[in-house]
């Protein structure tokens, strides 16, 4: 018993910088996950994925004007998320394009432009913190930023939260009823995206953060089909995730941004193999129950 103990509870007692990245991952898990599942829900996960790549270059120049600097590299890679946003939605709008491919397009300029500018003007250290986080490094300010973006993502939701189900289920009949609430649902939830791909960037960096938003969401889709169970179970699988890939890594001396992902990939398979909607329980319908 002991010896378990010390196995699973000792790193976080006896280690500051556990402590540190244990405190921003749970930050991150009650803010991004619940994110992730909306994200989810209105089939833009890969949206996700490129507005994190679209961040870069924002946080590279961040970093080009103020070094490892968080609050540079965090305005920096706002600014860069809601510019790449506004541009892409622009272009669908006034293009034959979709925004799916707007933003694919946009995201690959950026991470190769984010990318050229860390490896030229820093070293492979740097290009590795931007591209990979440094969750064990978690300063004191560092935490402050995560648990205010958590706050603010937590307001956000519990204001948007119907209007965003509403828009998840039927966006048209949003439209219809209210003008007023489709844009601000849409472009709110943008805006609680880019903070949160920015907070993630700092803790796992950009190819790891868009896993904490897209894999507990996905692994709580196949064991819940209303939306609140959904939120919380998503925040859960998060923390339980985030915490045993901090463990692993520690005890296994692997990088604790990748480790933490693996973990929970590893939940996302085992819901698809066991979840009440998995592979193995296909008697269970599919269809969202708002």
């Amino acid at each position: 018993m002991e010896i378990l103990w010390q196995a699973l509870a000792g790193p976080f007692v006896e280690f500051g910088f556990m402590q540190r990245a244990w405190v921003g991952c749970l930050a991150l898990s009650l803010s991004a996950a619940p994110l992730g599942v909306f994200l989810m829900l209105r089939r833009m996960s890969l949206m996700g994925d490129a507005m994190a790549h679209g961040i870069l270059p924002g946080a590279a120049l961040g970093y080009l004007y103020a070094g490892l600097s968080l609050g540079a590299m965090t305005i920096g890679g706002i600014v860069a998320g809601v510019a790449i946003a506004i541009a892409s939605g622009l272009v669908a709008r006034s293009t034959a394009l979709k925004e799916d491919t707007s933003l694919a397009a946009f995201y690959l300029m950026s991470l190769a432009l984010g990318v050229l500018i860390v490896s030229t003007r820093g070293n492979n250290v740097d290009l590795l913190h931007v591209l990979f986080g440094t969750v064990l490094s978690l300063n004191d300010e560092a935490l402050v930023l995560l648990g205010s973006i958590t706050t603010l993502t937590l307001v956000g939701l519990a204001v948007l939260y119907r209007p965003l189900v509403l828009e998840c289920l039927d966006p048209a009949f949003l439209r219809m009823v209210s003008r007023r609430w489709s844009p601000v649902a849409h472009y709110g939830f943008l805006g609680l995206l880019v903070i949160n791909l920015v907070a993630g960037f700092h803790a796992l960096g950009t190819l790891m953060s868009v896993g904490l938003l897209v894999l507990p969401a996905a692994a709580a889709r196949f064991w819940v089909r209303q939306v609140s169970p959904m939120l919380l179970l998503a925040s859960g699988f998060a923390m339980l995730g985030t915490t045993s890939g901090l463990l692993l890594s520690f005890h296994a001396d692997w990088p604790s941004g990748p480790t933490i992902v693996l973990c929970l990939g590893i939940l996302y398979l085992f819901s698809l193999a066991f979840g009440r909607q998995g592979l193995f329980q296909p008697r269970f319908s599919s269809h969202l129950q708002g």
